[in-house]
């Protein structure tokens, strides 16, 4: 089971490809643990040639619990960067979804000398008014959490009704599947407030993204009432060139229906910037 250490936190690692390949780490979002990016989505990044590093953030998955412990987005970029020297990674292509939007944000802020590229997806830079819940997203981000494997699983399925993607695109039997594996490896709600706290805590990254000078990709689904998509474009906007992607008919989630688009664009995304073999 290949583990890495930042100070005392244990951090769990994959990784899909060639060594030799330029790096893909893939940072995930509030609660979600490494396997929510799944292994076909991350083997059709490794046949487009590139080295994909999946991680359990602290607090998630096989990875260290922090009880009692606060933290900072800043500590949790840091764990990225331990995950990238583990697997002997100067620089990288780095990839975050939702929180894990924000972490490469911070990331690409403190350590710009160990990014080939950033994109940020279905997040926010944290300033008011941008990216913002609707009444009814929210009240499924902070509603209680589940007694039982089987309401855990009940409420992932009603919580993709409230923020999810058009129905056609939504496979139930699959996202029940996908719950059951992830409620089963781990299942820590402390942790998941202990990461929102972070959130909460690095507050408005507005003036630093404005300073960012790395190649940047953002993508957002327009149909996303749990981080708006007025989040994306204004990390777009503020980000000096960076490109803005905003996929019709996806919500705050990654269905199977949108995978061949994502890759393809942020290959693309990756070809035309020239860093796909530096």
């Amino acid at each position: 089971m290949p583990t890495t250490h930042h100070d005392a936190v244990e951090l769990y690692y994959e990784t899909f490809g060639a060594p030799a390949d330029p790096t893909l780490l893939m940072v995930n979002g509030l609660g979600s643990q490494s396997i929510n990016y799944d292994d076909e989505w991350c083997e059709m990044f490794a046949a487009r040639g590139f080295r994909v590093i999946r991680f359990d953030n602290r607090d998630t998955g096989l990875s260290s619990k922090l009880d009692g412990t606060d933290y900072t987005l800043r500590e949790m970029a840091g764990d990225a960067v331990a995950v990238l020297d583990a697997n002997r990674v100067q620089r990288a292509h780095v990839m975050g979804v939702s929180m894990g939007g924000m972490i490469v944000q911070r990331f690409a802020i403190d350590h710009p000398d160990r990014l080939l590229s950033l994109t940020s997806v279905m997040s926010r830079t944290g300033e008011a008014g941008y990216g913002e819940s609707s009444p009814e997203a929210f009240a499924v981000l902070t509603a209680k959490p589940a007694k039982s494997r089987e309401e855990y699983v009940d409420n992932h399925i009603a919580a993709h009704a409230v923020y999810g993607s058009k129905a056609e695109w939504i496979d139930e039997q699959y996202l029940r599947d996908r719950a059951g594996r992830a409620f089963d490896r781990c299942f820590c709600p402390k942790g998941v407030a202990r990461q929102a706290k972070a959130i909460r805590a690095d507050g408005d990254r507005g003036a630093e993204l404005r300073r960012l000078s790395v190649p940047t990709l953002v993508m957002h689904g327009d149909r996303d009432t749990l981080i708006d998509k007025s989040g994306g474009r204004r990390t777009a906007e503020l980000i000096p060139d960076a490109r803005y992607v905003e996929i019709a008919g996806m919500g705050h989630d990654y269905p199977r229906a949108v995978w061949n688009f994502w890759v393809d664009t942020w290959v693309d995304f990756v070809e035309s910037i020239g860093a796909a073999t530096t």
